[in-house]
């Protein structure tokens, strides 16, 4: 099975999520945000696949700093605009497997579509 890992590997959920993967005997290739960046098309299809809402992270602190200007009104363009803008907004990690996308770190989900 190949599976890809999208991430930032200081983030705690991006490590559970990888000791996870090593635990299960997965393997699977990194992909680094603060290094190599965003893809739009890899945004969209991921935003086709689980929902830009999922996919955008309003929780952290990178979107908590934005003028409120920008945090209003916001689509699946804007969103996806901010997440090339701004890598840290998008929900850690993102999984590609076989049967399609993972958005965020759950074991139970994990075992389900990955095991």
């Amino acid at each position: 099975m190949t599976i890809q890992l999208y991430g930032i590997p200081n983030c705690d959920t991006v490590k559970k999520a990888r000791k996870w993967l090593e635990a299960q005997g997965l393997d699977y290739a990194f992909h680094d945000y603060k290094k190599e960046g965003a893809d739009r098309g890899k945004l969209e299809s991921w935003s086709d696949a689980a929902g830009w809402e999922a996919l955008l992270n309003k929780r952290g602190t990178t979107f908590r700093k934005l003028e409120e200007a920008d945090k209003a009104d916001i689509d699946r363009a804007r969103a996806i605009d901010l997440m090339l803008q701004y890598p840290s907004m998008i929900k850690r990690p993102v999984v590609e497997h076989p049967g399609g996308v993972l958005v965020g770190f759950s074991e139970g989900s994990w075992a389900a579509a990955l095991q």
